[in-house]
C-alpha cells in the first residue's frame, strides 16, 4: 500500500509539472505572437501616415488657424500634437497626395531653421513647405518635381523714394537695406542688389514685412505668392516685380518649390511623384489652387 500510495504521488507531481510546462509553453508562444503582431501593426501605421513637416507661419503656402473650418467649405488638418490646425496650399497639396496614396495625413509644425534637422531624425518623412529645390539642398535631400512654380519679387513700403523703380539698377546709390527670411534661396541675392546694405534677416517672413512697415528695412526679397499675402493685411506695402532684364540672376532656383524627403528615401519621393502626376497637378491647377489658398487665408496670417 506505501509503495502503490508513493508510485501515486509521484505521478500526480510529475503530471503536475507537465501540466505547468505546458502553461509556460502556451503563454511563451502567445507572448511571442503578440510581439510579432504589435511590430507588425507599427510597421504598417508607419506606412499608412503621410507625415509632413511644415512652418504653418508661412502663408499662403502653409498657417495655422484656431479651428478646422476654412470658408471654401475644405477642413484643415489638426497639427500632431496640437497647437491648432494646419491650412494652405501645402495642405490643400497634401491632403490630395495622401487621399491618393491611401494614406492618413499628420501635419507636423515645425521651426523653419530645423525643418531638415527634424525630418532626418525621423519625426516626419517629408517636407511639403514651400521649399525651393536648390542645388546645395539637393546634396542633403531628394526632391519630387514642383508642385508650385513660383515668381520672385521685391516688396517694399509705399511712399518710399524707390516705390516706383522697375529694376534692380535703379537701386544704386540709394544705400537700402535688404532683408529676407533666414535660411532661404533668396539671401544670397541680397548681395546683388547695387550698394545695399545688408539687415537682420528674420525666422518667419512675418517678422520681415513687419521689418518693411516700421522702417527697420527698406526692401524685401520674397515671392509674389507670399507678397500678395501679406498685402491684404499690410497695406502700407507695394509689390515690384522687376524688368526680365533688370533684375536678380540665379534666382531660378527659388522658383522650383518641391516636395523634400530624406536623401535615400527615394522609395517615397517616387511615390509622391506618381501621385502628384495621378492627380493632374499641372501649372493651370496649381496656380487656381494658390489663388484660393489666398482667398481662404485668415486675417491674422
Amino acid at each position: 500500500m506505501k509503495v502503490k500510495a508513493i508510485l501515486r504521488a509521484i505521478s500526480l507531481v510529475t503530471a503536475g509539472i507537465i501540466s505547468v510546462s505546458a502553461l509556460t509553453a502556451c503563454s511563451g508562444s502567445t507572448s511571442s505572437s503578440s510581439g510579432s503582431s504589435s511590430a507588425s501593426e507599427s510597421e504598417s501605421s508607419s506606412n499608412g501616415v503621410l507625415r509632413v513637416g511644415m512652418e504653418c507661419a508661412y502663408a499662403p503656402f502653409n498657417w495655422t488657424q484656431v479651428s478646422p473650418e476654412v470658408s471654401n467649405g475644405d477642413t484643415a488638418v489638426e497639427i500632431y500634437g496640437g497647437g491648432g490646425y494646419a491650412y494652405g496650399y501645402d495642405v490643400m497639396v497634401a491632403k490630395k497626395l495622401a487621399d491618393e496614396l491611401g494614406m492618413g495625413l499628420e501635419i507636423h509644425k515645425v521651426e523653419w531653421d530645423s525643418i531638415g534637422i527634424s525630418m532626418d531624425s525621423g519625426e516626419y518623412d517629408c517636407i511639403i513647405a514651400g521649399m525651393g529645390r536648390t542645388s546645395e539642398r539637393m546634396l542633403s535631400y531628394s526632391f519630387t518635381e514642383p508642385y508650385y512654380y513660383r515668381s520672385n519679387c521685391i516688396v517694399v513700403k509705399k511712399g518710399s523714394d524707390i516705390e516706383n523703380i522697375t529694376g534692380l539698377s535703379q537701386l544704386a546709390g540709394k544705400n537700402v537695406t535688404a532683408t529676407t527670411q533666414l535660411g532661404t534661396g533668396w539671401v544670397p541675392l541680397l548681395n546683388q542688389i547695387p550698394d545695399v546694405q545688408l539687415g537682420a534677416n528674420y525666422e518667419t517672413t512675418a517678422e520681415v514685412f513687419m521689418a518693411l512697415s516700421n522702417g527697420t528695412a527698406d526692401v524685401a526679397v520674397i515671392d509674389i505668392p507670399t507678397a500678395e499675402s501679406a498685402l491684404l493685411t499690410n497695406t502700407d506695402l507695394k509689390i515690384i516685380v522687376l524688368d526680365d532684364n533688370d533684375t536678380f540672376e540665379g534666382d531660378e532656383e527659388m522658383t522650383n518649390v518641391c516636395i523634400a524627403t530624406r536623401k535615400d528615401d527615394t522609395a517615397l519621393r517616387d511615390k509622391l511623384q506618381t501621385a502628384m502626376e495621378t492627380v493632374g497637378l499641372d501649372r493651370d491647377t496649381m496656380n487656381k489652387m494658390m489663388e484660393e489658398a489666398i482667398s481662404v487665408q485668415p486675417a491674422a496670417n
